[in-house]
C-alpha cells in the first residue's frame, strides 16, 4: 500500500503507475485527489503483495527514488496491509466506546491486536480483562503537578512499550501534554461530541437541550496540542427532537460516538487518511 502527497503537476499518476507496472505490481485499488486551494496532490494505491517479486522493504527502498523525483517535500509512506495493527486504548469511566471496540475485536469485525487498555480510573478493568486484555490503572492526582507529570510519564511508557499503530482516547478524560501530542502525532485519535465550540465546559447535553438543538453529533480527530482542534477524520450526526430528554440525547450521543470512532479508527489503520496541515483527505 502506497500513500503520498506532493505538489500537483503533470505526469504524477503516469510515473507511479509505470513504476508499479515495471515491477509487475497489480493495483487493486487506486484513489486520487487534488486540492485546488493548495495545489497539493494525494493518492492511495493498494497493490497485491504476491504480484511483486520482492518484499515490502524493497518496495519502500525502490519507491524512495520515485518520491524524490516528485519533489523534495513529497510526504509518502509504504505499508504492508497484511501486518496486523496494534491499538492501545485509553479510557476513564465512560465505557461505551470501549465496549463497542472490544465487541468489534471479539467478533472479528475489527481485526486488530489490543495489547493494553490503560485507564486513569479502575472502573473499566473488569470488562477489559474479561476480553483477555491487560488493564493498567494509572491514577492522575488532582492538584498535584508533579504527580500528574509522573502519571503521564508512566502512561507514555506503557503505550510506547507496544509501539502501536494507533493510540485511541476512547473517552479518556485527560488532556495530553504537548510532548505526548508530538510523540504520538498522526497516531493518537480522540472522539467527542460535536457541540463544540457552541457548548463548552460541563454538561454540554444539558446546554444543548436548553437551546432546543435538533442534531447530536460526534467528531473523531487526530490529537494535537490545540485542544479538540486536530485534523478531523470523521464526523456524523443523529437527529433529536423536542420530545427527547437530556438522557435521550446522551444515549443518542453515545451511539453516534461509537460508530464514528470505529469508522475513523478503521480508516486510519487502513491508511485511508492523509493529513495536510490541519485538513485531511479520506479515501
Amino acid at each position: 500500500m502506497i500513500t503520498f502527497g506532493c505538489p500537483d503537476r503533470t505526469g504524477i499518476i503516469a510515473r507511479v503507475s509505470s513504476f508499479l507496472a515495471e515491477a509487475g505490481g497489480w493495483i487493486v485499488e487506486a484513489a486520487y485527489h487534488t486540492d485546488p486551494d493548495t495545489g497539493w496532490f494525494f493518492t492511495r494505491q493498494e497493490v497485491r503483495a504476491d504480484s511483486l517479486p520482492f518484499e515490502v522493504d524493497e518496495l519502500r527502498a525502490r519507491f524512495a527514488g520515485v518520491a524524490r523525483s516528485l519533489g523534495s517535500d513529497t510526504d509518502w509512506q509504504v505499508d504492508d496491509a497484511g501486518e496486523r495493527r496494534r491499538v492501545v486504548l485509553l479510557v476513564s469511566r465512560e465505557g461505551h466506546c470501549l465496549y463497542d471496540l472490544l465487541g468489534r475485536v471479539a467478533s472479528g469485525e475489527l481485526d486488530i491486536e489490543v495489547p493494553a487498555v490503560i485507564g486513569n480510573h479502575a472502573a473499566l478493568g473488569d470488562i477489559t480483562r474479561a476480553h483477555g486484555i491487560p488493564f493498567h490503572h494509572v491514577p492522575f492526582p488532582r492538584g498535584d503537578a508533579a504527580g500528574r507529570a509522573a502519571a503521564f510519564g508512566r502512561l507514555r511508557e506503557l503505550v510506547d512499550e507496544h509501539d502501536p499503530h494507533a493510540v485511541v482516547l476512547a473517552r479518556f478524560m485527560q488532556i495530553l501534554p504537548p510532548e505526548l501530542c508530538t510523540a504520538w502525532a498522526g497516531r493518537a485519535l480522540n472522539i467527542h461530541h460535536s457541540f463544540l465550540p457552541s457548548f463548552v465546559g460541563a454538561r454540554p447535553y444539558h446546554q444543548a437541550h436548553a437551546r432546543g438543538v435538533k442534531l447530536v453529533g460526534a467528531t473523531c480527530h487526530y490529537v494535537t496540542a490545540d485542544l479538540d482542534a486536530g485534523p478531523i477524520i470523521e464526523q456524523d450526526v443523529i437527529r433529536v427532537g423536542h420530545g427527547d430528554s437530556v438522557p435521550d440525547m446522551v444515549r443518542k450521543g453515545r451511539d453516534i460516538e461509537k460508530v464514528t470512532l470505529a469508522r475513523g479508527l478503521r480508516w486510519h489503520l487502513e491508511r485511508r487518511v492523509l493529513v495536510h496541515g490541519n485538513r485531511t483527505v479520506v479515501f
